[in-house]
């Protein structure tokens, strides 16, 4: 008697993925306004291309804020994104002067950006997949793959804050 075979079935990325509002967490500032919805973090990140022979890491991994909106439906209207300079200033500064380093200038830039925002209410939101360029570093939410079949979309990925999301498409990320 034969045994029965088990189905694998992946479920294909949407074209509108639902990121769940994470109080407290990464997903923190994320939500909806008058006109749509937002997606607003301090991210670090490197920019593209980025090797160690360009000398000390910190002193290429740059701190931005980060607002990108979207309509209702999920599109993609734009992103404000603001370099506030990078850790390696950062861990200089919060020695000889606190609250003026990268970081605390980024989340100050953040808080103004949000409050900007008419109606705004935090939220789970879901948007469309969408990529931009800004200082020579990605950002974005883009669909990914995974090794085994490069012809099967498996996942999103949120860069460059890399939060990844993926069935059962609830909303909640993994990093």
């Amino acid at each position: 008697m034969s045994q029965p075979t088990a189905m694998v079935s992946a479920m294909p990325v949407p074209d509108v993925i639902p990121i769940a509002h994470e109080p407290g967490y990464r997903t923190d500032t994320i939500g909806r306004f008058e006109g749509g919805q937002f997606f607003a973090s301090v991210t670090y990140a490197y920019r593209d291309g980025y090797t160690q022979a360009w000398g000390p890491r910190e002193d290429h991994k740059h701190v931005f804020a980060v607002l990108h909106t979207f309509d209702a439906a999920g599109n993609h209207l734009g992103s404000d994104i603001w370099r506030a300079g990078t850790s390696g200033e950062q861990r200089r500064l919060q020695d000889s002067s606190p609250g003026d380093d990268p970081a605390t200038r980024a989340e100050a830039r953040l808080a103004q950006l949000l409050e900007a925002l008419p109606g705004r209410e935090y939220a789970d939101i879901a948007v469309r997949p969408f990529q931009v360029e800004f200082d020579q570093v990605s950002f974005g939410l883009m669909i990914e793959q995974h090794g085994e079949d490069e012809t099967e979309d498996n996942w999103v990925e949120l860069y460059p804050d890399r939060l990844g999301f993926s069935e059962p498409w609830n909303g909640i990320y993994d990093t």
